[in-house]
């Protein structure tokens, strides 16, 4: 079959939101696998833990990732202009700051969804970075905070970070409440309003402009797809990788990577392999490709064998000669079977040589 030829598209065509605890580095080789131009996000970093902390365990990442952005969260402008410079000095495609998140951690250090109601600051901020560095510098917010409901508040917001030269912003469709909701129910309670993104895609044409929020299925996307820029999806992706293995040839018109979900979890079981042979836990990364086989007779008992917490030692490669293979029979592993075949495992872990 002829593929259509590639399409020319935005750089933020289709990406995978920034997931605190979810996106890291070894999800973001994982997706990368069923996508070579979907853009992915780090977990939203700190500017602190940047400049106090460990700055490999937060910013290392490998070179398969590409494209890829380093999410920062803070608002004072030296200290996110020192961030963006290590942001390029480690590689990273682009840096973004945080506007959307509604927690309280994150409202006690003054960013955030908070920084909505500053956008001079977050303008300073945007151009400090901007002056700092030549990778794109982006902006990732919501329509509006607490009961404020206006467009012109997201309009405003938007028209003032865009004259400090913010050119792409990613918004999220729903309001952040500050106060009254967890940062989870803030992603499921606060209305969603997908027209007041495509209105800003109206209002600021010249602007590249990113719809989040509540988007599944690829028909969701190419439709909006018809009104803004790009489509950011988030626990979709996460939770439903498998559906990620078609956008780079609906969305892109570029050959899909995979042809099917055993090529996936092969070359996903090597990654984890060469992990463990450099002494890393590979049981951390493996939660991250759990929803591979989702809909696929056996996927169960696929899920269990490796979410076995008794194997952690054992080697992947071994584990995957004798794991459940989803699709074969609709008849699950037994506890027999599978302790069995964890003993087998284990013993042979133990031989010499």
């Amino acid at each position: 079959m002829t593929l259509p030829s590639p399409v020319p598209a935005s750089p933020w065509r289709l990406s995978v939101a920034p997931m605190l605890d979810w996106t890291d580095r070894h999800c973001r080789h994982f997706h990368r696998l069923l996508s070579r131009h979907t853009r992915l996000y780090t977990e939203m970093v700190t500017t602190g833990a940047l400049l106090h902390g460990d700055q490999h365990r937060h910013l290392d990442f490998d070179a398969f990732e590409h494209p890829v952005a380093l999410q920062l969260g803070g608002s004072e402008p030296a200290d996110l202009a020192a961030c963006a410079k290590l942001a390029q000095r480690w590689g990273y495609d682009e840096v973004n700051l945080n506007c959307g998140c509604p927690s309280e951690r994150v409202q006690r250090g003054a960013f955030g969804a908070c920084l909505m109601a500053e956008p001079a600051l977050v303008a300073d901020g945007v151009k400090a970075m901007r002056d700092a560095v030549d990778i794109p510098v982006t902006v990732k917010h919501r329509i509006g905070i607490d009961r404020i409901e206006r467009y012109d508040f997201v309009r405003d917001f938007v028209g003032t970070v865009a004259e400090a030269g913010c050119e792409v912003f990613i918004v999220h469709a729903r309001n952040a409440w500050l106060q009254g909701l967890s940062p989870k129910e803030n992603r499921d309670i606060p209305p969603l309003r997908h027209e007041l993104v495509h209105q800003l895609k109206r209002e600021f044409p010249q602007l590249t402009i990113v719809i989040n929020g509540g988007i599944r299925s690829d028909d969701e996307i190419a439709h909006h797809l018809q009104h803004v820029d790009g489509v950011m999806v988030g626990r979709q992706a996460y939770h439903e990788p498998w559906q990620m293995a078609g956008w780079d040839a609906r969305f892109f018109g570029a050959p899909a990577p995979v042809q099917d979900r055993r090529e996936v979890e092969q070359a996903w079981i090597d990654y984890l392999q060469r992990g463990h042979e450099a002494g890393r836990p590979w049981t951390q990364a493996m939660r991250h490709a759990l929803g591979l086989w989702n809909g696929i007779a056996g996927s169960r008992a696929w899920r269990q064998f490796w979410s076995d917490a008794r194997q952690r030692e054992v080697a992947p490669a071994l584990l995957d000669e004798r794991a459940p293979r989803p699709g074969r029979s609709t008849s699950p592993v037994s506890t027999a079977t599978q302790a069995n075949t964890l003993s087998q495992a284990t013993e042979q872990v133990r031989l010499p040589g």
